[in-house]
């Protein structure tokens, strides 16, 4: 059974590839995509190509709509996007991946039921398929390359539906099981080094010392450190007091 989440169905309008089917449905439920259409797939329905390429997405093609025409599979839809490559002389408003999966976010929270079209292989959508289409996604693509493959159009979509929902962090670092230092432990680092460089004669001429210290400090301050960082900048320390009073 397809889960309960809200989300856009995606279209897949005459795709040629059992492969490139496979590979839509294991890019849709990278980001928790599950409600696959197809259209007229040239090879016909069910495709083993496609079954062997989705790997653990299989459920994805076992449950997907199958109509012959296009306008059966967004019949129950009140927002419909196609992705093209290409000027198609519709006036029509063209926006990005990012823009439309806000924009289908925003609807399908309104209760709305939203579908965005991907075209076959080799020529991608026909005029007939974006008339039915109320935008256009447009990929800032190379323009002397626009094509991308069928998959690959797809898994941008989806990247672009899951980044919609919010909750996706941009930057993390994975502690494996390490605790940041607290400041008293960082600033009690800093002590054991500016007494050790004090006593080495490193903060020279005198009249210097008070910017070398704040510049150490300032220095401290700025590095993300653990609590094992710590211990290690310690220990580095001590051992090599250790080296220097053994005459090495």
């Amino acid at each position: 059974m397809p889960t309960d989440r809200p989300q856009p169905a995606f279209v897949l309008v005459r795709p040629q590839m059992g492969e490139n089917i496979g590979a839509a449905a294991r890019a849709m439920w990278n980001f928790g995509l599950d409600r696959m259409r197809v259209v007229a797939p040239r090879d016909g329905w069910p495709n083993p190509k496609a079954a062997a390429m989705a790997s653990g997405a299989g459920r994805l093609l076992d449950e997907a709509q199958v109509t012959e025409t296009t306008a059966e599979a967004v019949a129950d839809c009140s927002y419909v996007f196609a992705t093209t490559a290409r000027p198609r002389g519709m006036t029509k408003p063209v926006v990005s991946p990012e823009r439309a999966m806000q924009i289908a976010a925003e609807r399908i929270a309104a209760g709305g039921r939203v579908a965005v079209l991907f075209g076959p292989e080799r020529a991608g959508l026909e005029n007939d398929d974006i008339a039915r289409a109320n935008a256009i996604v447009n990929v800032p693509v190379n323009p002397e390359f626009p094509s991308l493959n069928l998959a690959q159009c797809v898994l941008l979509t989806g990247y672009e539906w899951r980044r919609a929902q919010g909750g996706v962090p941009h930057e993390r670092v994975d502690m494996a099981g390490a605790d940041w230092a607290a400041q008293i432990e960082v600033e009690r680092l800093a002590d054991h080094y500016e007494s050790r460089l004090e006593e080495a004669g490193f903060f020279f001429p005198p009249h210097k010392a008070g910017g070398m210290k704040r510049n150490l400090r300032n220095m401290w301050s700025r590095m993300p450190l653990t609590r094992a960082d710590v211990q290690t900048l310690h220990g580095v320390l001590r051992q090599m007091v250790r080296w220097k009073e053994r005459g090495g």
